[in-house]
Formats: C-alpha cells, structure tokens, sequence
C-alpha cells in the first residue's frame, strides 16, 4: 500500500495509539469535530457541512483552518454506493477513495477503502448490534477499520450526556494515522446523520 504509507511525515503530536473526537451535540447548519491526543492536544478539526448537495469538506489541522491535510469529496450526488475521494491537500494527489455500500448498510455500515487504481485496500465495518441501533439510537456504536487483512483502528463511542465523543485506538503500522483517523471521521459522520433521522446521502448510501 505505498500510497498510504507516510507519504507526509505527520507531526510527532500525532505518533500516539489513542484519540479522541468529540463534536457538540447540538448543531444548526453544520457540525464541528476535533481530534484530541490523550493529553488534549487538537491534531485535526472538521467543520461538516449539514445542508449541502454534494458532500465535501476539508480536515484541517486545527480550528485555525490554515493547515490543511485531507480533502474529502464525493463524487456522485445520488447513487447506491457512495465514494469519497481523499485527496492530500498539499499535492492535490488522490490518496484513496472510500466507498461506502448502500445496501449493506441499512442493516450494517460498511465502507470499502480503495486505492487510486480502484483495487480494495481495506474495509472499514460497523461492530455489535447494529441492527438493533437503527431502532435505539441511545445504544453506542462500534466500527472497525482494517488494511491489508489487519485490524489497524478500532472506533467506538463513549457515553456522554451533552456531547457526543469516540475513542479511536490505533495499532501500530506503517499508514499515516491521519488517514486512519480521516476513515474513522467518516465513519462518525455517517452516524451523526443517522441521528437526525438518516435524511443524508451520506447516512443512506
């Protein structure tokens, strides 16, 4: 998987095992994520566009927005199997596409990782009870996310009362835990889309 692998050195606060996204529960027209070291530190920041045709935005490294590192796009506005393009910011480069299956989904969130040349790289996978969930949003949720026939993230929700927060741990590997975490974020996305009634491409495929 050479494309993946450190194609940009990430900063030396993002060389831990442990993260942690938190976002408002609480949002009008859009959503803001943060990505914090287990010591609080920012290392990505998303502000996700609530109403919007066609979905993209960008992962910034902080709420400064002047440093990005991924940008995500989707390629179709309707369609089954939604992509999203992870392009690297800095060299405009595709790093891989992400593939959400439609039907699968409705039962179970399921992801395809690609590479540019459209070969699968790995798949990203909700855990547990999920069929279960669709009915009672209160139960937390699990995804886990694997490269190359291994697990190399794990995401699940914490219970919270007035946020909504996941841990990410990730194993050790060579991938650039940046895009690990981009997979996990949108992963996270998805469900927060579910939670106001699954009215999104996004949470419907």
């Amino acid at each position: 998987m050479p494309e993946l692998v450190r194609y940009a050195e990430p900063p030396s606060v993002a060389n831990q095992s442990r993260y942690y996204v938190r976002r408002n529960f609480w949002s009008l027209f859009d959503r803001i994520f943060r990505v914090h070291t287990t010591d609080g530190q920012m290392i990505l920041y998303v502000k996700h566009p609530v109403f919007r045709l066609r979905e993209e935005f960008t992962i910034w490294t902080d709420d400064t927005c002047t440093t990005p590192v991924f940008k995500l796009k989707s390629r179709q506005v309707l369609a089954i199997n939604f992509c999203f393009d992870v392009i690297d910011v800095q060299t405009g480069q595709l790093v891989a596409t992400i593939q959400k299956r439609g039907l699968r989904s409705l039962v179970r969130d399921k992801f395809l990782i690609l590479d540019p040349a459209g070969n699968q790289l790995g798949a990203m996978e909700e855990q547990g009870h999920s069929l279960l969930r669709r009915f009672i949003p209160l139960l937390l949720s699990k995804h886990a996310i694997e490269m190359g026939g291994r697990q190399v993230a794990f995401v699940h929700q914490l219970f919270r009362f007035f946020t909504r927060e996941f841990q990410v741990d990730l194993q050790p590997s060579s991938i650039d835990p940046r895009f690990v975490l981009a997979c996990a974020l949108l992963a996270i996305i998805a469900e927060a889309r579910r939670e106001n009634g699954g009215g999104s491409l996004l949470a419907s495929g």
